[in-house]
């Protein structure tokens, strides 16, 4: 899943507490897993599934000591076309990275590589950051991503920065979120403004979630999402 996909379903999952699959006798390894569709994968404002639904899934193993590796795969519209005529109609992101506390904020630190199986000369490294804090029943948080120039990229770097706030009382039953993103480089040479204003409520394992998602480059959409945890 991308960074800041992860990112927001990671806030909606930590407001509403996302069981665990399974952890050895010593506590020192957590296993997390999820499993959903949504109606439209936008990501950072532009759809990466033609507009159509996609289906996801990934998995985390972490460390007591933050250290964590994560797997995440999507369905997309067909991307990277070679000479054969085909492409990658599937995404997957392998994420190595550090998560924890430091000096009272909630800091994420992360190496991520984005495949595409089929796909000509599409995959690429990013390296994600984001900072947050909570206070009362708002979670703030700051994020970076910087992508170093690579050939998927036609040899140029890319920069993202973002912005997101949640609201979660404890005796609400949905959290609201919203957040605000500017990328500029390779994938954005004039420069691009990206936003989204939704909501997430659990019922059990299970996550629903409506967001309204849009950028200064793409047409709006209304994004609907249902995910389980395990």
């Amino acid at each position: 899943m991308r960074y800041v996909v992860r990112a927001a379903l990671a806030v909606g999952l930590s407001l509403f507490g996302a069981p665990a699959l399974a952890q050895s006798a010593e506590n020192a390894w957590t296993l997390e897993a999820t499993a959903g569709v949504v109606s439209d994968y936008r990501w950072r404002g532009t759809s990466l599934s033609g507009g159509d639904p996609a289906v996801q899934a990934g998995a985390t193993v972490s460390h007591a000591s933050g250290f964590y590796v994560d797997a995440y795969a999507s369905s997309i519209e067909e991307y990277g076309l070679g000479a054969d005529g085909d492409g990658a109609e599937v995404e997957i992101t392998l994420t190595g990275g550090w998560a924890g506390t430091l000096a009272g904020f909630d800091v994420d630190a992360a190496v991520a590589a984005y495949q595409y199986p089929d796909g000509s000369d599409v995959a690429y490294v990013e390296i994600p950051v984001q900072a947050g804090r909570t206070v009362g029943p708002w979670t703030w948080t700051l994020g970076a991503a910087f992508a170093p120039a690579q050939s998927a990229l036609g040899d140029e770097d890319n920069r993202y920065v973002w912005a997101g706030a949640a609201l979660a009382p404890e005796a609400w039953p949905v959290a609201f979120e919203a957040t605000v993103g500017r990328e500029e480089g390779a994938w954005a040479p004039d420069g691009k403004t990206d936003w989204s204003l939704g909501a997430r409520a659990p019922l059990g394992p299970v996550e629903i979630g409506l967001a309204w998602v849009d950028s200064d480059v793409d047409e709006g959409a209304a994004v609907a999402s249902l995910f389980a945890s395990f």
